[in-house]
């Protein structure tokens, strides 16, 4: 990993893409979403639905109290519901369970609809 990670990270600075809206600020919510939308899609076609929804769910816990035809709603034109679906459904577990804060332990996190 240290090999990867030297390698790895003087190439990002120099060609990586630097401009995304979910790199700043890296708040597990707003991670988690962007890997669930950039799932099968463009992230030319991402960034903008990621900049609506955040504008519509900006956290978690509004997301988990949304009803589901409003999230549906929210996602429509990218795609594959199901994505749409069980990150609602994993989102209302992490408030549930969790008290809004997103597992940070690997075998729980994996435990959630669509991640495992």
């Amino acid at each position: 990993p240290e090999l990867y990670a030297r390698l790895l990270l003087p190439w990002f600075d120099h060609a990586g893409r630097h401009d995304l809206p979910w790199q700043h600020p890296r708040e597990p919510y707003r991670v988690w979403l962007s890997e669930v939308m950039l799932q099968q899609t463009r992230v030319d076609t991402v960034r903008s639905y990621y900049t609506r929804w955040l504008d519509r769910f900006p956290t978690l816990a509004s997301l988990a109290e949304a009803e589901q035809d409003d999230v549906l709603k929210a996602w429509e034109g990218l795609g594959y519901y199901s994505r749409a679906r069980n990150f609602h459904a994993a989102v209302r577990q992490v408030a549930a369970r969790y008290g809004g804060i997103v597992p940070g332990d690997p075998a729980r996190f994996r435990e959630l609809p669509g991640v495992g």
